[in-house]
């Protein structure tokens, strides 16, 4: 989940980042302890949160991966590498040693192996069962962004096929869904109601290679950004359209995962829902949308830790809803507010203890090279 820089255009990537790491701590809320009534509607598709992460990563990854080659002539691959594992290993460590070494932290039914968690595989035939810190597999699909994308981007550089990168990425958008109805056909349609969910979750949800829509609509906007600006300046001049067809192609998205047939669901779900944030994400550059034009300090400072509170809130949830819930005679929605609370703080921590310092040094260091 990568960080924001501190240009002018991202006071609208801020409130974007703020409102994918709320999406998520509602929709997580909700599965182990349910929200309060009014917010139920909304919790459930908070699911998207991560989504809305992905688009964001792939354009600001992609994005510097450009800029760097036009300045340079090279994308530097030792040093991306670096930067980035200084970026998502300190706080991630801290957080799996937690896991394993103070069991009664752990929100769910137990760990998978260490090595999948190191080796970032969580994800690939993940053991439902065991689902404590199951939240690694957003990790798990990012990291396998974060090495594919500059290897790709070099070898299009350097056999001079870069004019067909739209070809490619095009490719694996559709070959993602055509997967997608695949894995759906063989591996889900068989089975009936919480075994086919827990099969749609295991084969379709959570593996690297069925969920690259997010990341890849993020490349296409920082393609179109850095390589086809004029039709970028274009699109931009209507940011604020692009608000209103973000959030009723949101709501259609919404009618589909209540209403639609599994298979449709499977194929179609996860690119109108990567497509509608990444309309949002194109609104948020937009010097004239409002979500640029409008600072917030509340939103900077959530988007500049929404990686720690990321990691740690499942462990905070769990605090709040069995310590303090047993030491105290809070009702749930106290307990709900406890536990937002809790996970900003939590987040705070982990940020200023372990992220912060770490990439103080990571900047000097990448100074000096």
């Amino acid at each position: 989940m990568s960080e924001l820089t501190s240009n002018d255009r991202q006071h609208g990537l801020d409130h974007l980042r703020a409102a994918a790491i709320t999406l998520v701590l509602f929709f997580h809320y909700q599965v182990y302890y349910g929200v309060p009534t009014w917010l139920e509607g909304f919790s459930r598709f908070g699911w998207t949160g991560v989504d809305l992460f992905f688009v964001l990563s792939g354009y600001l990854i992609a994005d510097k991966l450009f800029r760097e080659r036009s300045s340079s002539g090279t994308i530097k691959l030792k040093r991306f590498y670096l930067s980035r594992s200084l970026r998502i290993l300190p706080a991630y460590a801290a957080v799996l040693a937690l896991y394993f070494s103070v069991p009664g932290l752990q929100e769910g039914r137990g760990l998978q192996p260490l090595w999948k968690f190191v080796s970032f595989t969580q994800n690939l035939n993940i053991d439902m069962y065991r689902n404590s810190f199951s939240h690694a597999w957003s990790l798990c699909v990012e990291e396998h962004f974060y090495i594919l994308l500059p290897l790709i981007l070099c070898a299009l550089y350097a056999s001079k096929t870069c004019h067909r990168a739209w070809s490619v990425f095009m490719g694996l958008f559709l070959a993602g869904a055509l997967l997608r109805y695949g894995l759906w056909q063989w591996l889900v349609e068989g089975s009936v109601g919480r075994e086919q969910a827990s099969a749609a979750i295991k084969h379709i949800y959570y593996p690297s290679y069925t969920r690259l829509d997010g990341l890849l609509v993020g490349v296409g906007i920082a393609t179109l950004m850095n390589y086809r600006p004029q039709i970028a300046a274009k699109i931009l001049a209507y940011g604020n359209l692009l608000v209103v067809l973000a959030i009723a192609l949101l709501f259609a998205c919404a009618w589909l995962f209540n209403h639609g047939a599994g298979a449709a669901k499977a194929v179609l779900l996860y690119p109108a829902v990567s497509i509608a944030y990444g309309f949002m994400v194109f609104a948020a550059l937009s010097p004239t949308c409002v979500l640029s034009r409008i600072r917030m300090t509340a939103t900077a400072l959530l988007a500049s830790q929404a990686y720690c509170v990321y990691l740690i809130h499942k462990i905070t949830n769990h605090l709040v809803n069995t310590q303090l819930a047993d030491l105290t005679s809070m009702n749930n929605q106290q307990l709900f507010l406890a536990s937002l609370i809790a996970a900003m703080l939590g987040g705070l921590f982990l940020h200023l203890t372990i992220e912060k310092p770490i990439l103080v040094l990571r900047n000097k260091f990448l100074m000096k090279q």
